[in-house]
């Protein structure tokens, strides 16, 4: 009797179940049918009686584009051209020319040289800009320009450039690059090995591994791996660097979506490499996504101590869909946990303020979770450090000063004023420091800070207005203000600012290798990771040993 009364009353809430959720679906298939029935109707009738010629193709990329962008800024159609250009090589190498390049201002500028790659064996500096590749001059060229670097190994590109105001002639012949995921590492004292790891491609946890192995072999007992300025990469190996430091089982990060499907859990699946070594984490705001995901986990864990700033909050997860016509579109399709149940992601796009601009989550409602032994750690976006620095996290106008070049800009000049340096490490005194805001002011050089570019956006709404010239003189006022204040500002964060212009010096006469040498011995995170480190009691009260 109790199996009949059971099959007869559970069999309709099943079917009620079933009935909901197939009428769901038919309502949003419906409504999604609706909407690009409007669509489609409205294209082609704009399209046969616009009073001009249209370019049915542009308008549509255009279209689909703008509607996305109402979505996150991961979420990114790319048509035919895109995906032949952005088509994303996780292997760690490519042919190109062996430089980190930028375009800014309709000028293509080289950014970094890599040491021994074609760039640089064909005398290209930081600094240096390229008027024209082959027989294509950049002034009227619109394209991505980086794209005419590219070609086949062995193949040669002359290249035109200007230099402090002098033009150049050169020759790249293209290479195989490997970009490294671990550029460095070494010992920072007798006991204490320093990893870099700058991104997540393919051999990432290979080369963290042997970095590991090879510092282990040569005494190391504790290690520091940095991750600052990390963006991410490939999830698999973010999971196989914690495997490192874990055991095999230990679950890494959870997926969590509205759809069955992209729910995942993510579990070392490898036997580690050393469980017991002290290990701190190295991280600021500008590591994302798959580091988040090493410093979140190691930390939930209760593996290591995480050392600096608050990292980016970077935890939305992309999927490449391939569409019709040899395009495709990158999707959001869910979030990435860390063990203790934290949401890595800062900046809700789902509900945005006035401006249109993602809302980041107020510090007062975050909320509070719990690592495997008990310690509190809280979400919000990003993964907030055991031990926050105050030096790691930058200023609002040293941001504005890599931001827009400000320091860049200023040690090129530096660099060709003092050309035989060499591997000598220079002191940034006072006068070079006078020096550079000189050069600041004579290059009127643009801050832009938010509150500028809102005070611009004021000054140029009352012109629309017709009504700037009632106010034109207290917002000029209140400019002259606010570059006063810069002024305090540069006066203020001098300290900061001075070991950026040192570090960018560094770089142009030693490239990133001689950077990282000498962080190892006089950066100022590194030596605090060190110090916590060298003491076991801090270490274990941290961890709660």
């Amino acid at each position: 009797m109790y199996a009949f009364l059971k099959k007869k009353y559970i069999i309709p809430v099943v079917a009620g179940g079933l009935l909901y959720v197939g009428a769901s679906f038919r309502n949003d298939f419906f409504e999604i049918a609706k909407q690009i029935e409007i669509f489609t109707t409205m294209f082609k009738t704009v399209n046969m009686n616009y009073v001009d010629e249209t370019n049915p193709g542009e308008l549509m990329d255009k279209a689909i584009k703008n509607m996305l962008m109402e979505l996150d800024p991961y979420t990114v159609y790319f048509n035919e051209q895109d995906v032949v250009k952005f088509k994303i090589n996780n292997t760690g190498e490519y042919t190109g020319i062996g430089a980190m390049i930028t375009r800014k201002e309709g000028k293509l500028i080289i950014k970094e040289p890599y040491k021994n790659y074609p760039a640089d064996k064909a005398g290209l500096k930081a600094g240096d800009e390229i008027i024209q590749i082959g027989d294509v001059s950049l002034s009227d060229f619109k394209d991505d320009a980086s794209q005419l670097l590219k070609g086949s190994k062995n193949a040669k590109i002359d290249i035109k450039y200007l230099r402090q105001g002098k033009t150049n002639n050169t020759t790249l012949v293209l290479e195989e690059v490997e970009l490294k995921a671990v550029p460095f590492f070494s010992k920072v004292d007798d006991k204490t090995g320093y990893i870099v790891l700058s991104q997540f491609n393919a051999k990432a946890s290979q080369e963290t591994k042997q970095a590991l192995e090879k510092l282990k072999a040569d005494g190391a007992q504790k290690i520091i791996l940095d991750l600052r300025g990390n963006p991410g990469g490939l999830l698999g190996e973010a999971v196989n660097i914690c495997n490192l430091f874990v055991p095999s089982g230990e679950t890494i990060v959870t997926t969590k979506s509205h759809i069955e499907k992209h729910n995942n859990t993510y579990r070392t699946s490898r036997a580690p490499i050393d469980t017991e070594i002290p290990l701190v984490i190295l991280v600021d705001g500008k590591s994302a996504s798959a580091s988040e995901i090493v410093a979140g986990a190691l930390q939930d864990l209760d593996r290591a101590v995480v050392v600096g700033a608050r990292s980016f909050g970077k935890g939305l997860v992309q999927r490449p869909i391939d569409l019709t016509y040899g395009t495709q579109v990158k999707v959001t399709i869910s979030r990435y946990y860390t063990p203790s149940g934290r949401c890595i992601q800062a900046l809700d796009y789902a509900h945005k303020d006035k401006d249109g601009k993602a809302i980041r989550t107020d510090e007062k409602n975050y909320t509070a979770f719990k690592t495997r032994k008990g310690r509190t750690v809280y979400d919000g976006g990003g993964i907030q450090p055991d031990v926050e620095l105050s030096e790691t996290k930058l200023s609002a106008i040293t941001e504005a000063l890599v931001k827009n070049d400000g320091i860049f800009n200023y040690v090129t000049r530096y660099y060709y004023k003092n050309p035989a340096m060499g591997d000598k490490i220079p002191t940034i005194t006072d006068a070079d420091y006078a020096d550079f805001k000189k050069f600041l002011k004579d290059q009127k050089f643009a801050f832009d800070t938010e509150t500028e570019q809102a005070m611009k956006k004021t000054l140029e709404a009352a012109k629309k207005e017709k009504i700037d010239e009632d106010i034109k003189n207290e917002v000029q006022q209140l400019l002259t203000a606010l570059q006063k204040s810069d002024e305090t500002q540069l006066n203020k964060h001098q300290a900061e600012i001075k070991e950026l212009i040192l570090d960018e010096i560094i770089k142009r006469y030693q490239y990133k290798e001689g950077l990282y040498q000498y962080y190892t011995k006089n950066n100022s995170e590194i030596k605090k990771a060190t110090a916590l480190l060298n003491n076991p009691a801090e270490y274990n009260k941290i961890l709660l040993k």
